[in-house]
């Protein structure tokens, strides 16, 4: 079973989610999405709390609101850490989640334990982290509130997430052909417009004697020589 909060802390309202035991965060490992960021307590064991970023917002870019309420549901279900201040909690994108064949369920490792990120506007090489100086209880009782718990079929999920976005990215391939086909035809009629207005003009200078006179093949030699 995945446990599902609601956040109000941006707008509109973000997904956070996490499972309901050690079984379950296997799961959320292996499936996370690629718009997921995960967070947990440092150096403590604590749950696998992920956001589902919503459409425009950048890992890098999280709204302090949002990471504070992320970083709280770390807290208020980490059986020592809850009981502790001034925790850190780290968070990375999910697809940088590792896993291999010799860990312990539950346990995870990075791909980068230095995942580049932005920080006051300069690049830094660490794994960003959130620092909880003590539980907010107004923040996990609010978020508590919204608590949802469902069953998951992650690999359906997956499946219909990817029929979703291949199908997104063809109506946006389809829409650009359509634009460069468009304003090709636009630009084609724009030279031949220009085309014709130089005709045009030319034409009038012949009717009026403005036109220089046509020269035969021996003159434009002669010019030429």
């Amino acid at each position: 079973m995945v446990l599902f909060f609601t956040s109000a802390a941006v707008a509109p309202a973000a997904t956070i989610y996490m499972g309901r035991d050690k079984v379950e965060n296997e799961e959320l490992i292996k499936f996370a999405w690629p718009q997921d960021v995960w967070f947990h307590v440092d150096k403590l064991s604590s749950a696998h709390v992920y956001l589902r970023m919503p459409e425009s917002m950048s890992w890098e870019a999280i709204p302090e609101a949002l990471l504070t309420d992320c970083a709280q549901l770390v807290k208020a279900n980490s059986i020592e850490g809850n009981k502790k201040d001034n925790l850190t909690v780290i968070y990375t994108p999910g697809d940088n989640l590792k896993k291999t064949g010799d860990m312990a369920v539950g346990q995870v490792s990075f791909h980068s334990d230095k995942r580049q990120y932005k920080k006051n506007g300069s690049r830094v090489e660490a794994l960003p982290i959130v620092h909880v100086v003590k539980r907010e209880n107004a923040i996990v009782n609010r978020l508590n509130k919204t608590k949802v718990e469902r069953q998951v079929d992650h690999e359906q999920e997956r499946v219909d997430r990817i029929k979703k976005e291949s199908a997104i990215r063809r109506t946006a391939a389809t829409e650009k052909k359509k634009a460069d086909l468009e304003l090709a035809r636009t630009r084609e009629a724009e030279k031949a417009a220009r085309s014709y207005d130089t005709l045009f003009n030319a034409e009038n200078d012949d009717e009026e004697g403005l036109a220089e006179p046509r020269k035969t093949g021996r003159e434009l030699e002669e010019d030429f020589m």
